[in-house]
């Protein structure tokens, strides 16, 4: 397959599916799909409703799915601009080698700098060392100089519960 037959486009409501059956692979690949919680339907509500909280960019190789990339806005106070944090990267199996991947990224390093944006961030398993090599070849390089932390399930609830009366009830 060219490059030329790989096209890559904003996803729709449609997608939930492939986007879905996306974090399963990517599940899989690391061994910890008892890990994924969301549904099609968080899919579908969450990235198409009233006010998505994410956009997927959808690559198609001769009319197939080949593969996607989440992501969302962010921004840096550091650095002044906004950019993107890429929550999930996914290429099919069948389309690995084939340049889906790098055209999903130039894609979205094109889309964020329309937008204003200069970055792209996201997070790697640490034992996924295919995607660490492919992310490095494409100039995403691991920063020795930040940490992800986060606040998950009882952690969140224990910090959202400690300020509820400011923002009001549970929902």
């Amino acid at each position: 397959m060219t490059d030329a037959a790989v096209t890559i486009r904003f996803a729709t409501d449609a997608d939930a599916d492939d986007i879905f059956a996306s974090l399963v692979g990517i599940a899989d690949t690391v061994n910890e799909r008892h890990k994924l919680k969301s549904t099609v339907a968080d899919i579908r509500r969450f990235g198409f409703g009233e006010k998505p909280a994410f956009e997927t960019l959808i690559a198609e190789a001769d009319g197939q799915f080949a593969g996607c990339c989440l992501y969302f806005p962010s921004f840096s106070t550091w650095i002044g601009r906004p950019g993107v944090y890429v929550q999930d990267f996914f290429v099919a199996d069948a389309f690995r080698g084939r340049g889906v991947g790098e055209r999903l990224l130039r894609r979205l390093a094109a889309v964020t700098r329309v937008r204003g944006g200069c970055y792209i961030r996201l997070a790697v398993d640490t034992q996924n060392f295919r995607a660490q090599a492919f992310y490095a070849r494409c100039g995403i390089r691991h920063r020795i100089d930040e940490q992800i932390h986060a606040a998950r399930d009882e952690d969140f609830d224990r910090l959202a519960d400690a300020d509820i009366d400011e923002v009001g009830q549970k929902t």
